[in-house]
């Protein structure tokens, strides 16, 4: 057995025996006294969130996320360029919305505390998918303008616009629906409209993971040469690298290991809202750590070490995206012609 099934086999036990944990865990109220947290100055019987949230989830899951976004940071003043603020923000949020989640335990009846708290950790994960979309069209044109018109099911300069306008309708949807299921009086209504842009959000994402896999395989075989750069994956990855690398192939796959990531938190999501307010996955938040924010976190950490910027030939992108010719560095300028093996 190969080192790679050895981890994966053991991330596969261990995320079992976690969930075993999670869905034991038990929404009683009293698994900490709430009059050792705040005086009831209300006749609410229950909590905004439905639960006394823990705090050592939230601080170790505040602390990775800070520690990732710091280093994305980094990067960003380093070699990054500005669409890549997508991913810094969207991790610093993410990061603030765990924070709050500390807050929110000691005040679990304050209702524009846990909105907050709510709205950052519901809509943050749209930036990581923003990242996505505009990564693949800067990946495809540094390719060459002609590899990115032939591989590409959809034209380069339209995928950032169609899958960034659709993020935002979806998050102004989650936002909507996740402001008015924080309100007793309308949270059955704000579960159904936030599951609706959770449903629109994991099929545009859906088609996305089609567009970037397809784009993938018809680089492979109609452009053997593009598709076999080589380079050692450890000689280029590191937090604190800013070197170049001509092998576009290693940012290709970590994409694509984003993506189950993000596919997995959004599924988890219609299935929590799904259960409702009362719902099982709604009132155990360990299954919140476990199906979204970890998984988030694991992939986007990846960037981390492979900056992506590091693997996009700036030049040609920008020249491909104003529509002028651009070569591809990997290859020879002779290659569309006599190195296509054959079409999908």
């Amino acid at each position: 057995m190969s080192t790679f099934n050895r981890i994966s086999l053991l991330t596969i036990v261990l995320y079992c025996v976690a969930l075993v944990v999670a869905s034991s865990e038990s929404p009683n109220l009293n698994s900490r006294s709430i009059h050792d947290i705040e005086t009831r100055d209300t006749t609410t019987e229950r909590p905004v969130a439905g639960f006394v949230m823990k705090v050592w989830p939230a601080v170790i899951g505040a602390a990775l996320y800070g520690i990732s976004g710091l280093l994305h940071w980094i990067h960003f003043f380093r070699v990054g360029q500005r669409y890549m603020l997508t991913l810094t923000i969207g991790m610093t949020c993410m990061t603030i919305g765990l924070l709050l989640r500390i807050a929110v335990s000691h005040s679990p009846y304050s209702l524009p505390l846990y909105i907050v708290e709510d709205m950052l950790v519901l809509l943050s994960p749209c930036a990581f998918l923003a990242t996505d979309y505009i990564l693949l069209s800067r990946l495809a044109n540094s390719l060459g303008r002609d590899i990115a018109d032939d591989c590409l099911l959809i034209p380069s300069r339209r995928i950032t616009k169609i899958f960034v306008w659709s993020d935002v309708i979806t998050f102004w949807v989650q936002a909507f629906g996740g402001g008015m299921s924080a309100s007793t009086k309308t949270a059955s209504i704000g579960t159904t409209v936030s599951m609706v842009g959770l449903v629109l959000q994991l099929v545009s994402f859906g088609l996305f993971t089609i567009l970037l896999v397809t784009f993938g395989f018809r680089v492979q075989t109609k452009y053997p040469k593009a598709w076999d750069v080589q380079s050692p994956v450890l000689s280029v990855a590191g937090p604190f690298k800013t070197s170049t690398t001509t092998n576009w192939k290693i940012l290709y796959y970590t994409m694509c290991f984003t993506c189950t990531g993000i596919l997995t938190r959004s599924v988890f999501r219609i299935a929590e809202f799904a259960g409702g307010y009362n719902g099982y996955l709604a009132t155990h938040e360990g299954y919140f750590f476990l199906l979204d924010a970890l998984p988030l976190w694991i992939v986007m950490t990846m960037y981390c070490f492979f900056w992506p910027t590091r693997f996009i030939n700036q030049h040609d992108a920008n020249a491909a995206s104003r529509y002028a010719p651009a070569l591809v560095p990997l290859v020879e300028s002779n290659k569309y012609g006599s190195q296509s093996t054959g079409s999908l």
